[in-house]
């Protein structure tokens, strides 16, 4: 996102720039803004604090609807499949929910997927409380709420710019994500705790109920101090441009094609974590908040020091790539729980390094009159993995354990992470360079050497 003037009208990045350690144009902390600046425009400060009680119901009921799941089928593979319904709307639907959601007012249109998003959670609340709540309940509720994210989620990312203007939008940006990892530290522990001691239900009925905060904050926001977007109008062959536009461009077909694969094939952790609880540890719900929380707080300290870093190198992309599939690999073999626990926190620092950089990165190398559609088609290749990877890692934890289920899905993200890596070096003319400074061993890319040059001195 742009983060003051001129900042769009900077040139991208190229692939040897972004591989070889230059940042993305635009990207740093603006002068003179604080950590908290956004949070003095009101119609922001509203949003805000709804999200914070609406995200920890979030959390709540991700966890009360894998463990709910797990409960009435004893299979991984279920989890896989409520996983991949509440996913698969992004996959089908997601570059046209781009579109409409540039065509619709972003305030009407948020208090419309709040509410949808609030009955769901109580709808599932009264059938569990009820003792009538069956396995295709929990899936149908989880694809409508699928639904409900496809304009969601665009219209959520666009509606901030619209509360806080071009100056303070890298500012709220950032205290969003803080926002959604804060509660990720709240919501599950809170969740395990309200599952051992009352049940499922009254997690589900404290999310449908959390959704009375957003939309109160959207009902006393000041029209009048919205900054006014134009609204995309009607046009033929607007996907197929955007998609042109992605294929001529490596570095950003490349960081989309590196997202697809750690997010379709090592961000399973509905099915490995409460499997990993309840087969391999014979734990209950607790640890199985427990794992979430640690990598929560693990998520937290990586979208940190992303933030400190302010820049988009490629370079730290592929490495953090490599290192969250390694750590799941190593997780994979954790012979105790404990361990097992204490893993999930640089699974969780890796795996946000990841989501932070291929974010960014794709917004600032994206003509701006292309971002929309460009970021459309990386949220639905981003959330859009799950409808396929979460069947194939259930498929793969009932019939070879979830240990091989995670060191699989780790294995595979590191080799698309290499593969990727090797491949924009060579499209940059690049080289890997491995040496040693004061002690430390030092990985990089570095400009290959002209051959012809060399031979002609």
């Amino acid at each position: 996102m742009s983060s003051g003037p001129g900042a769009d009208s900077a040139p991208a990045p190229t692939t040897h720039d972004t591989l070889a350690g230059k940042p993305a144009p635009g990207v740093g902390k603006p002068a003179g803004s604080s950590m908290f600046s956004s949070l003095k425009v009101r119609n922001y400060r509203l949003f805000f604090m709804g999200q914070v009680v609406s995200n920890i119901g979030t959390w709540m009921q991700r966890i009360a609807q894998d463990w709910l799941v797990l409960s009435l089928t004893g299979s991984a593979t279920a989890v896989g499949v409520t996983t991949a319904l509440q996913f698969l709307p992004m996959l089908l639907f997601g570059l046209y929910g781009g579109v409409l959601v540039d065509r619709l007012p972003k305030r009407r249109t948020l208090l419309f997927t709040q509410s949808a998003m609030a009955l769901t959670g109580i709808a599932l609340a009264a059938l569990s409380l009820s003792g009538h709540v069956q396995v295709w309940h929990v899936y149908v509720a989880a694809f409508a709420v699928g639904l409900a994210t496809v304009l969601d989620n665009p219209a959520r990312q666009t509606f901030v710019s619209e509360m806080v203007g071009p100056d303070q939008l890298q500012n709220a940006v950032s205290l969003n994500s803080a926002n959604f990892q804060s509660a990720r530290l709240v919501g599950p522990a809170v969740a395990g705790v309200m599952i051992t001691g009352v049940g499922t239900g009254w997690a589900f009925l404290f999310n449908g109920l959390s959704f009375v905060a957003p939309l109160a904050g959207l009902l006393l926001m000041r029209s009048r101090e919205l900054h006014a977007v134009q609204r995309a109008p009607r046009g033929k062959g607007q996907l197929r441009e955007g998609l042109q536009y992605v294929a001529g461009r490596p570095e950003l077909i490349w960081t989309i094609v590196l997202v697809g694969f750690v997010s379709t094939f090592g961000f399973n952790f509905p099915v490995y974590l409460s499997a990993f609880a309840d087969d391999v540890f014979h734990a209950g719900a607790g640890s199985y908040s427990l794992f979430n929380t640690l990598m929560a707080v693990g998520s937290l300290a990586g979208a940190l020091l992303a933030a400190r870093r302010g820049t988009a190198r490629m370079r730290v992309l592929v490495a953090a790539a490599v290192a969250f599939g390694a750590m799941e690999i190593v997780a994979s073999a954790a012979p105790s729980l404990w361990l097992f626990a204490l893993l999930m926190a640089p699974i969780g620092m890796f795996g946000m390094t990841v989501n932070v950089t291929a974010n960014s990165s794709v917004q600032l190398s994206t003509d701006p009159a292309m971002r929309g559609r460009v970021m459309a088609l990386y949220m639905m290749v981003f959330m859009g993995g799950a409808p396929i990877g979460a069947p194939i890692a259930g498929w793969v934890t009932d019939a070879y354990g979830v240990r091989a289920g995670l060191a699989s899905g780790g294995a595979v993200s590191a080799a698309a992470a290499a593969t990727v890596g090797l491949v924009l070096a060579r499209m940059g003319n690049l080289r890997l360079s491995v040496g040693w400074h004061h002690g430390h061993p030092i990985v990089r890319f570095v400009p290959r050497e002209n051959r012809e040059l060399a031979t002609v001195a």
